[in-house]
């Protein structure tokens, strides 16, 4: 706009001097002894506006030859930012393909050239990226080592500095050194939310509720954290905190808790165990149904049938209710066959269990019923579910029949002095395979039976006199016999 009003500004002057030249003409005598110089005015304002441009074009000239140094420093600091960027752009960009090998070279190169304090924080830091990405640990820490000497005092490069670093700490499991950044920071100024976020998973690490608590509230009241995300941190810490606490610190804790909170399943989960250690069960039924009636989870619907025979008609009466919205939750059933054997309900207790096992099949749900079928004294119903829970529990792996057993080193055995075997002694063949266990036992029952030797009939003396011999002829580990006083006595016949 100031360029119109200026142009516009010389053509109105330019019209006023041609009109003011035209009406008033007359001759500019120059004289200069001994010479007289005469010419018209127009042609000396002419003159006068050509001189004034002539001088202004040598002006610029000089003063462009004396600012050429300057220039030239201008000029060569600009094609180095354009070269530090380049370099910076390029190692970012193998960062983010995921080449972190050649962006490693890329930035080492960078950090050697450029002379920018700031560009140097960023390329160490990102260099401490790749390198952090190949696993390079100590070429990591080198990288941050320069880009926290180029930081220097200035808040914002000391602030992007530590929330990188510690970020890098974080994934590698190095909580405590990321507190050891991140704190003075939080303790400077509680709106850094990145840090904050920051200091909020190292302490999750440390497993430090009462801090990852604390954060996640501050978090929350500035919505610098997702919902969700916040609602399982506070999950966490509150249920650890329950977990820990005693009487006047529950009281606290649980006051403090909104209604969304109070139902998440383990903060339901460790309040009604605690309220059920502390003996107050009926505050502990209603912390678990309001949960359960939320989501019937099984560990809840577990705690929740963990309960005396006195209290086991209200809590039936509450899980009949949540069977009709949910009638085919084998744990509900397993819930309320458990509070009908509190009640001794048996019947109705065996039909919940059956239901729940026509639902899911599972090794405990086999295990009550074998207790069901004890208490009831039905022993052919109760060991078969007993046996089907310890097949269930635990099943040995069957060995293949033509799997033989490794045959036994017998180089530093004893001489057998166990005395002659009978004559009529029938030798096993060793080629047939043998049972190893009595798993393996089964896969062989087709098999001939082979008759056994019958021992050798001895009296106590004869077994007496031969157990002597068996010792006192055993080898002694690294003694020779044959240098021995006895040793003649001692060698095989």
């Amino acid at each position: 706009m100031r360029t119109w009003i200026w142009t516009f500004l010389v053509f109105v002057a330019a019209v006023a001097l041609a009109l003011v030249l035209r009406e008033h003409g007359g001759n500019v005598l120059i004289i200069a002894p001994p010479w007289h110089i005469s010419f018209s005015i127009t042609f000396s304002v002419i003159a006068l506006i050509a001189l004034f441009f002539v001088f202004y074009m040598l002006l610029n000239g000089l003063s462009w030859l004396t600012g050429s140094p300057g220039r030239f420093r201008l000029w060569r600091h600009r094609r180095a930012e354009r070269r530090d960027q380049d370099l910076l752009q390029t190692g970012w960009i193998h960062i983010l393909e995921g080449r972190s090998a050649q962006a490693e070279k890329e930035l080492t190169k960078l950090l050697a050239k450029s002379k920018s304090r700031k560009t140097k924080l960023v390329a160490g830091l990102a260099s401490a990226r790749a390198s952090q990405d190949l696993a390079e640990y100590q070429r990591r820490d080198e990288a941050l080592h320069v880009a926290q000497q180029n930081a220097g005092d200035d808040p914002q490069l000391k602030l992007a500095y530590a929330t990188a670093a510690a970020e890098m700490y974080l994934e590698q499991g190095l909580a405590q050194q990321a507190i050891d950044l991140l704190q003075p920071v939080q303790d400077a100024s509680s709106r850094h939310f990145q840090a904050t976020r920051l200091l909020l998973r190292a302490y999750r690490q440390l497993d430090n509720p009462e801090r990852v608590y604390e954060l996640t509230r501050v978090l929350l009241r500035r919505s610098a954290i997702d919902k969700k995300q916040a609602l399982d941190y506070i999950e966490y810490a509150a249920a650890r905190r329950i977990q820990l606490a005693n009487e006047e610190q529950f009281k606290s804790i649980w006051g403090d808790l909104r209604t969304e909170e109070k139902t998440r399943q383990q903060v339901a989960l460790a309040a009604g165990q605690w309220l059920t250690q502390a003996g107050k069960l009926d505050e502990a039924a209603r912390v678990l149904e309001a949960a359960i009636q939320q989501e019937p989870e099984p560990e809840l619907l577990n705690l929740y049938a963990s309960t005396t025979a006195e209290q086991y008609k209200r809590r039936l009466t509450k899980a009949e209710e949540w069977l009709q919205r949910h009638p085919n939750n084998p744990a509900l059933l397993v819930t309320l066959g458990r509070l009908c054997v509190l009640g001794q309900l048996w019947g109705q207790a065996e039909h919940y269990f059956k239901r729940s096992m026509a639902i899911r099949n599972d090794l405990r749900i086999h295990a009550l019923l074998g207790q069901l079928y004890d208490v009831l004294e039905r022993p052919d119903e109760a060991i078969q579910h007993w046996r089907i829970a310890a097949a269930t529990a635990g099943a040995l792996p069957i060995m293949a029949p033509q799997r033989l057993l490794p045959a036994a080193d017998l180089q530093d055995d004893p001489t057998l002095v166990d005395g002659a075997l009978p004559e009529d002694t029938t030798y096993v063949d060793t080629t047939r395979p043998v049972a190893a266990s009595a798993v393996d036992a089964a896969v062989f029952a087709a098999a001939e039976p082979v008759s056994q030797a019958e021992p050798p009939q001895a009296t106590p003396e004869s077994n007496e006199e031969a157990e002597h011999q068996y010792f006192d002829t055993a080898p002694i580990p690294g003694v020779d016999v044959s240098m021995t006083s006895d040793g003649t006595h001692r060698k095989r016949n």
